[in-house]
């Protein structure tokens, strides 16, 4: 019989150097002036812009152009969920997370908050791994497997294996698989693919977790989210519209601190290597890190690719009530036009 799983102490074990969120979030702030931002990002590379414009100091710079001083605050959150539940009570002003989270906080707040989408985060594909050797295909998976994402049901991982479901099944089963998944942090999830021994045998992961767990020869790929999707952008970054309308001179600076955090790190890849490393401590080889993001499929870009057809896919199943008539619904238009799908 599987073991129920202690997440936290295996994390340590394997040293993947990340911390988790302890406690719950803090009660709404109150609304602020021009000069302040709060950012919300989660675990992997998937956020390394985030970690270039944190470590050159980017939203200040371009703050200054504007002639303002801009005050960053920096939090780590795991799941969309707990993003969306950190934009909307007021704790935090930019959300980082998956397409799935956005395309759900999206419809749920058109007409009233007005959340859209600021930038993509870069086009990364995303693995689901299985430690079981039983498991080659997602038709594989049983009542005896658990798998692991960020948020069940919400979670780009989540939206991507419910995609595929729908591919297998047909749209009327696109939730078959969604009794077997489990809200895990990547940094646990993996450290528990790893040691086996648990009721968790999957792990719908992301960069640089999905390789460290791949280093292990029980680990295999069962499925890439590009095979199912092609390539895309899983990850962004998205706001309320009063944040953006009430404060344009830090909004814009944290567009053009992205952008040039994209060109920056699409540019110098062994730079954002160390970017990563000094920011998030995360203890991971330097060698192997850079492998992982001069991958040909990885692109760091904040043009949003192939988004689309998951928001296609969502509102013909009924997990989002309204119908983007393209990525531009649920993406801010800026000065700087996005050039996206």
């Amino acid at each position: 019989m599987s073991k129920r799983i202690a997440f936290a102490p295996l994390a340590a074990a394997i040293g993947l150097g990340f911390s988790l969120l302890a406690g719950s979030l803090v009660a709404p702030a109150s609304a602020h002036a021009e000069g302040e931002i709060r950012i919300a990002e989660q675990f992997g590379i998937v956020y390394l812009l985030l970690n270039v414009v944190r470590d050159q100091q980017l939203i200040e710079k371009y703050g200054k152009q504007e002639g303002i001083e801009i005050k960053v605050d920096w939090t780590q959150l795991s799941g969309g969920a707990a993003v969306n539940d950190a934009l909307l009570s007021g704790s935090i002003d930019i959300a980082g997370a998956g397409v799935g989270p956005l395309l759900t906080v999206w419809d749920r707040t058109r007409g009233k908050q007005n959340v859209k989408a600021v930038a993509s985060l870069g086009n990364f594909p995303y693995y689901l791994l299985s430690n079981n050797p039983n498991v080659k295909t997602i038709a594989d998976f049983t009542e005896q497997d658990r798998i692991a994402v960020p948020a069940v049901g919400v979670s780009v991982q989540s939206r991507f294996l419910q995609y595929a479901a729908a591919k297998q099944w047909g749209d009327k089963d696109f939730n078959r698989l969604d009794k077997y998944t489990l809200a895990v942090p990547h940094p646990d999830a993996t450290a528990a693919l790893i040691a086996g021994g648990t009721e968790l045998t999957g792990h719908f992961s992301n960069p640089p977790f999905q390789d460290q767990a791949l280093q292990n020869p029980n680990v295999h790929v069962v499925l890439n989210s590009y095979d199912v999707l092609g390539p895309n952008s899983p990850t962004v970054l998205f706001a309320t519209e009063k944040f953006r309308d009430e404060n344009p001179k830090t909004y814009k600076a944290f567009v053009e601190a992205l952008t040039e955090a994209a060109e920056f790190a699409q540019k110098d890849k062994g730079a954002a290597a160390d970017t990563y490393l000094r920011v998030t401590k995360a203890k991971i080889d330097r060698a192997t890190l850079l492998k992982i993001i001069d991958n040909p499929q990885i692109e760091f870009t904040v043009s949003p690719k192939n988004t689309y057809p998951l928001a296609e896919f969502l509102y013909r199943v009924g997990a989002i009530k309204n119908k983007p008539a393209s990525w531009e619904d649920y993406f801010f238009q800026d000065a700087k036009s996005l050039q996206g799908s």
